[in-house]
């Protein structure tokens, strides 16, 4: 990523960065998985959270494994 003196990005322009979707980064502001901070009505999300979230440095969902129950 280039450091262009910018610290945080809005929404759209992280989901640029990430090559994801807008409704993918804020999916994944909601999950707790990236990290943002309210600005007033907006949400803007720091550099260094996007840099951890590549890093893999963020929480994650436990992934869902085969079904272990000996139903019977």
């Amino acid at each position: 990523m280039q450091d262009d003196g910018q610290i945080a990005l809005d929404i759209v322009e992280a989901a640029k960065r990430l090559s994801l979707s807008p409704r993918t980064v804020a999916s994944l502001i909601k999950s707790g998985e990236l990290h943002s901070l309210k600005v007033g009505r907006r949400r803007i999300v720091p550099i260094a959270a996007i840099t951890e979230f590549l890093r893999g440095d963020h929480p994650t969902k436990p992934e869902a494994g085969p079904n272990t129950d000996d139903a019977d």
